[in-house]
């Protein structure tokens, strides 16, 4: 009989940032942005817990005051992927459970994602990665800074890409938009630290090429959600906004 794994989520953040220094105490709605990230990825009940994993003491101090679980690790981290690696080690996360890398700038997270993206490894013992994607239409999929991912028939990733895949002359094209909140199997997420940036990897800059690469397959699960991510300060407002008016961000 099979044993659902337990599932724990993190939440890598990074007080250093070149371009929004100190992004996850940013002030939202009176609030720093990783406690808006927490106060959603905990409503996912398939999480044995979530946390906070950062490099910095002032995140570690407004975590604790705020009764969110953190855990301190290294400053010499490349990717948020070494980070939650290193935190999930830290509680001694065992090989079959799921961990689950939140990005710490998604204040408006949807909690449904999560149960998406985790879903399959309840289905799939031998399951090792998945991620989400969302439809989008050809003019979305034309910036590069949107990433686009094709499929196999079963699901699992092909290839993710900066550029407009798979071509398509039609003004009407559909792509899959590529989410960039991930799911691994500890045992996968403890192989694919060990592993050196991968020849596409670096020339996309898409680390989830690496696991491609060293032929580790990624379930990818299509939701209706999508989410909006926090680069600059320009874009708190907006953030606000959007969460006053559609909490969820549902993607129409």
């Amino acid at each position: 009989m099979n044993v659902s794994p337990p599932c724990y989520g993190f939440i890598p953040a990074r007080f250093a940032s070149s371009r929004f220094p100190g992004k996850p105490l940013a002030d939202i709605l009176g609030k720093p942005m990783f406690w808006h990230v927490y106060t959603r990825a905990a409503q996912c009940p398939a999480f044995h817990s979530v946390t906070v994993a950062t490099d910095d003491a002032r995140i570690e101090k407004a975590a604790r005051a705020l009764d969110v679980p953190v855990v301190m690790t290294r400053a010499d981290h490349s990717s948020g992927t070494d980070r939650i690696h290193e935190a999930a080690e830290i509680l001694g996360v065992p090989d079959h459970a799921v961990v689950v890398n939140i990005q710490g700038d998604e204040p408006a997270l949807a909690p449904q994602m999560l149960n998406e993206l985790v879903a399959p490894f309840f289905a799939e013992p031998g399951l090792m990665a998945t991620t989400l994607a969302h439809e989008i239409d050809a003019r979305e999929a034309a910036r590069p800074d949107r990433v686009k991912v094709v499929l196999s028939p079963k699901g699992d990733a092909l290839y993710f890409s900066r550029a407009a895949i798979p071509y398509s002359e039609a003004q009407d094209a559909l792509f899959w938009g590529h989410i960039g909140l991930y799911a691994f199997r500890m045992e996968a997420l403890r192989a694919i630290t060990k592993l050196p940036p991968s020849p596409l990897e670096r020339r996309e800059r898409l680390e989830q090429l690496r696991l491609l690469e060293n032929g580790m397959n990624i379930r990818v699960v299509l939701t209706r959600f999508a989410s909006r991510g926090v680069d600059r300060p320009e874009d708190i407002p907006h953030i606000i906004e959007m969460m006053r008016n559609e909490p969820h961000c549902v993607k129409r």
